[in-house]
């Protein structure tokens, strides 16, 4: 016989370097949450700007980093943290730059609810300042989703989708223990592609429209516009996504790689110093050659992790190992 289901908790983390003004943005709408967070953690990237003093309010659960970790070692951070301290059922992931509205939480967990299919991973639809949706953050439509996945999702008030953005995205605490963190050596960009794909992996991804958050990026940019140096981290971490993730069957990481190549290719057409992307490209070619991604507990070493959290880091690192081995 089978217990009475855990009543639903949920653990909204947040990863804050240099912008205090939109972090105390981001915490007054999680407090204004109609189906508000039991526990707010905020893994402050060592910034310099007061961003740790803006988190420093009740019942947040602040974690200072000696060092900045980039948005992948700080979600693992605060994933890892929300899993020691606060017991949750779903871990809610946002930027500091990312205002949900009133009802965003409540619509995710409603489409979960209400999903015949098992779903472990779903999205806010993110929209910039002037009420468009955001193209950096628009998931699309999983075009190898079954028949039925796509039915299941439309009945859920979703749309099936096969990687969901840190932006604004949820995830079952039973898959996270399975299939373990975020990986911290991608640093940024393509860490919320791997780890969800990760996540949605024999499961349905969902985004919901009904789930509305204002990204409040400094410009309506899509993920092709001109990354500069910054585009070195675009290449060599979606190459270790191709070449050591276990997320994506070989027929899924086809479709990715011919989309991606697309996108380069836009990418260096459009940039305004092509020099500086073909550098980036070779650089980041040759390092995603030279070695994969570290385990986490190694990457995060001496980065001012609290000893408790780090002890769930190292434990989803054997979790994560075992899961892709299985694979």
């Amino acid at each position: 016989m089978t217990g009475p289901a855990r009543p639903t908790r949920v653990a909204a983390v947040v990863v804050s370097y240099n912008r205090g003004p939109l972090l105390a943005e981001t915490l007054e709408a999680l407090a204004a949450q109609t189906h508000r967070p039991a526990a707010v953690v905020v893994v402050d990237n060592a910034s310099t700007d007061g961003s740790a003093e803006v988190a420093e309010r009740d019942g947040v659960d602040l974690v200072r980093l000696e060092v900045n970790t980039g948005g992948a070692g700080g979600f693992a951070t605060a994933m890892a943290t929300a899993l020691a301290r606060h017991d949750p059922t779903w871990i809610w992931v946002m930027d500091d730059d990312v205002v949900p509205a009133p009802g965003a939480l409540a619509a995710l967990l409603a489409a979960a609810d209400a999903s015949a299919t098992p779903v472990d991973a779903l999205c806010s639809r993110a929209e910039w300042t002037d009420g468009r949706e955001h193209p950096m953050n628009t998931p699309r439509p999983w075009a190898l989703a079954s028949r039925t996945a796509r039915e299941n999702a439309s009945a859920a008030g979703g749309v099936a989708v096969r990687s969901v953005s840190f932006v604004s995205s949820i995830y079952r605490v039973s898959a996270v223990r399975e299939r373990g963190l975020p990986i911290a050596d991608y640093f940024i960009w393509n860490d919320d592609f791997e780890y969800s794909t990760r996540i949605i992996a024999g499961s349905l991804g969902l985004a919901v429209p009904a789930s509305v958050v204002l990204h409040q990026t400094a410009a309506l940019a899509d993920t092709d516009a001109d990354p500069g140096p910054r585009f070195y981290f675009e290449v060599r971490n979606k190459l270790w996504v191709f070449r050591h993730a276990r997320g994506l069957l070989p027929r899924e990481k086809a479709v990715f790689v011919l989309s991606t190549a697309r996108r380069w290719i836009r990418t260096w057409r459009r940039s305004q110093d092509r020099a500086v992307i073909a550098d980036g490209w070779r650089r980041g070619v040759g390092d995603a050659r030279s070695r994969p991604p570290r385990p986490n507990a190694v990457v995060l070493a001496g980065a001012g992790v609290p000893p408790d959290v780090l002890d769930v880091v190292a434990e989803l690192d054997r979790v994560q190992q075992a899961w892709e081995h299985g694979r």
